[in-house]
């Protein structure tokens, strides 16, 4: 009867709510976001051959702004800190990635990105360009 009794108290208190002694955290969590062998239009990624520069930089877009038509040369992989931003592929569909999204994106293609939204849109952008390479090439004014 005794042991009953503890018992019965033991799951009062758990449901209660009754801190119990737990586990310490780990010291190291790791959550994968994306994992891809292709590009958002479907391109396989391969790296340039030679020497390799690794470019990482934040980005901040204001509510309303559309980027000029451009294409990157080498991989460009981005993160959305924060808002949403639409990806336009030349003249296939376009895509809305929201935070918390990763985008691999297409290899020597034209497209624009704008933000949708009140919200600025903040990306993690990682560039892999030969040394002293140019990131992004906009498009010529047409004639």
């Amino acid at each position: 009867m005794i042991r009953l009794g503890f018992v019965a108290v033991l799951s009062v208190a758990f449901s209660a709510g009754v801190a119990v002694a737990k586990e310490p955290a780990p010291a190291e969590v790791v959550t994968e976001i994306a994992r891809a062998t292709k590009t958002a239009t479907g391109q396989p990624i391969t790296l340039p051959q030679g020497p390799l520069e690794v470019v990482a930089s934040i980005y901040t877009l204001a509510p309303g702004v559309r980027l000029p038509e451009h294409k990157h040369p080498y991989p460009r992989y981005a993160y959305i800190l924060e808002g949403q931003l639409m990806v336009q592929q030349g003249d296939s569909a376009s895509r809305v990635y929201h935070a918390g999204e990763f985008v691999i994106e297409s290899v020597d293609g034209w497209h624009f990105g704008a933000t949708v939204g009140a919200v600025p849109v903040k990306l993690l952008v990682i560039d892999q360009l030969p040394p002293g390479a140019e990131v992004t090439i906009n498009r010529p004014p047409a004639p």
